[in-house]
C-alpha cells in the first residue's frame, strides 16, 4: 500500500533510543521533527532512556490511534516497538541508528537519517512475517549456546571497562571460546525428534543466507517460514572450519551443519531456565523453547521499489 497521499494527515509517533552516550537530546529531537516536516509530516518525538520507557510510549501512540508508530534506533529498539504493533494495521517506520542494523538492512531501508525520514513520508507498506518465541516475537534471529554467552560477556566488559561495543565484543568472544559452552537439546520439528549436542542453535525469521560473502542477509521477510541452523562440530577448530567452509559456499554439504526450514519448532533441554538471544537481546527463558512464525503479521514501511524484502 502506497502511504505517500496519506501521511501528510497521518498520526505518527516518533520514538528513539536516547540512552547514554548516544548524544541525543532536545536539541537533536528538534532537527528530527525539523526533518520530518520538511516531508511533509507533523510527528511527536520522544526521546526514550529506557526499554520500558520505549514500550509504555509505543503502547500509548497505539491507544491514542497512531497510524505510524517510527522507531529509532538498533534492532533491539526496533523490535520492543515492533512486538506492540504486531498484529495491527499501525505501520512501522524505521529508523536505522543502530551499529549493525540489520532489519534496515534486509528491507533495503537507507541507513542514512534523511533518507530514512523520506522513506517513512513516501515510500510504501508491507506485511511481513515475524518469529515468536514463548510469545516474545523477534524480527532477525533468536539464538542459543555462543551468541548469548558472548553478548552477556560484551555488556559486562562495557560496563566495567567502558570503550566500544565491538572492543567489548572481541574479548568477550574470546572469553566465550576459552569457554565454549554446548547446548545440549531435544528438537522437535514437524513431530519428528532430533538430538543434539551443538555450540550454537540459530533460528531465524525466514531463511538467511549461510554462505559467501553476504552470509546473514535475507532476501524476503515473507516466506512464511522459520529457518534453522545447528553447527555440531566438537572442537573449536572444527567451528573455525565450519566459518570457512562458509565464506566459499561449501557449507550446505558440510555433514557437522544442519540447515532446514520450517513453520514451528520445539526446543527441549536438561535445564529448567536457558540464556537465549532474540534479536541481540539476551534473556533467561523457562523451558521449552516454542518457535513459530506469524506470517505477515506486521506491516512495514520501505522504499517505494521494495517488495517485502526482495
Amino acid at each position: 500500500m502506497d502511504i505517500a497521499n496519506i501521511c501528510k494527515a497521518c498520526k505518527t509517533a516518533v520514538i528513539v533510543n536516547a540512552s547514554a552516550g548516544t548524544g541525543r537530546d532536545a536539541e537533536w529531537a528538534a532537527e528530527l521533527k525539523r526533518q520530518f516536516r520538511i516531508v511533509g509530516m507533523d510527528v511527536d518525538v520522544t526521546l526514550a532512556k529506557t526499554g520500558i520507557q520505549t514500550i509504555e510510549t509505543a503502547q500509548r501512540a497505539l491507544a491514542n490511534g497512531a497510524t505510524i508508530i517510527v522507531a529509532g534506533g538498533g534492532d533491539g529498539t526496533i523490535n520492543a516497538v515492533a512486538a506492540v504493533v504486531t498484529g495491527t494495521r499501525t505501520a512501522l517506520g524505521v529508523l536505522p541508528l543502530g551499529t549493525l542494523n540489520h532489519f534496515a538492512k534486509d528491507l533495503h531501508i537507507p541507513l542514512e537519517l534523511n533518507e530514512a525520514v523520506d522513506t517513512i513520508a513516501n515510500g510504501r507498506t508491507v506485511d511481513i512475517d515475524v518469529g515468536e518465541i514463548n510469545g516474545k516475537i523477534f524480527l532477525n534471529n533468536s539464538s542459543l549456546g555462543l551468541y548469548p554467552d558472548i553478548v552477556r560477556k560484551r555488556e559486562r566488559l562495557q560496563k566495567r571497562l567502558g570503550g566500544g561495543k565491538w572492543f567489548a565484543f572481541f574479548w568477550a568472544t574470546l572469553a566465550a571460546l576459552r569457554r565454549y559452552p554446548f547446548v545440549y537439546a531435544r528438537l522437535t520439528i514437524d513431530g519428528i525428534e532430533q538430538v543434539r549436542r551443538a555450540p550454537f542453535i540459530f533460528i531465524g525469521n525466514n531463511e538467511y543466507l549461510m554462505e559467501g560473502f553476504n552470509i546473514g542477509t535475507r532476501a524476503r521477510l515473507d516466506e512464511g517460514v522459520l529457518s534453522l541452523y545447528v553447527a555440531q562440530r566438537k572442537g573449536r577448530l572444527g567451528l573455525l572450519r565450519l566459518a570457512f567452509s562458509s565464506l566459499f559456499s561449501r557449507l550446505r554439504q558440510d555433514r557437522d551443519f544442519d540447515a532446514l526450514t520450517t513453520r514451528e519448532i520445539r526446543v527441549d533441554t536438561r535445564h529448567k531456565y536457558i540464556r537465549v538471544s532474540t534479536d541481540g537481546e539476551v534473556t533467561m527463558m523457562e523451558m521449552p523453547l516454542l518457535y513459530r512464525i506469524r506470517s505477515r503479521a506486521l506491516r512495514v514501511i520501505v522504499p517505494e521499489n521494495i517488495d517485502a524484502g526482495s
